[in-house]
């Protein structure tokens, strides 16, 4: 009994999500991703993560990892175990399926270097008709 407590609470508190298209989409402007951005968001999203709120990348070639639905980077981005990096964020919390942090801080890389900070954009969703 207490094998099956202890698993239910280290699996029952990370709480991920895999949206569908149409939920992500919904989502996604719920929490402010502009509705003529919508395409370009919800493909790059594709393309990272799979539209999984739990998804961990990595380890890059720089030791790095990402993070998240946007695959948001920990050299750069957020830290682990405390907030930190350029969006102030716990990397662990851009792995929840809260996606409020995640939006923001994705909205504040793009407004730095455009889509082109996402590879999975760049080759997936780039020039897409």
């Amino acid at each position: 009994m207490k094998i099956v407590l202890v698993f239910f609470f280290l699996f029952g508190l990370s709480q991920a999500r895999v949206f569908t298209r149409c939920a992500l989409a919904k989502e996604l402007v719920a929490k402010g991703i502009p509705r003529a951005d919508l395409e370009n968001w919800v493909c790059l999203v594709e393309a990272e993560s799979g539209r999984s709120t739990s998804r961990k990348g990595g380890p890059n070639s720089n030791k790095s990892y990402d993070h998240g639905l946007f695959q948001i980077n920990d050299r750069y981005w957020c830290k682990n175990g405390n907030p930190g990096g350029d969006c102030n964020i716990k990397c662990e919390d851009l792995r929840n399926d809260d996606i409020t942090d995640d939006v923001k801080c994705a909205l504040k890389i793009k407004k730095r270097h455009g889509y082109n900070a996402w590879y999975g954009w760049k080759n997936k969703c780039k020039n897409k008709p």
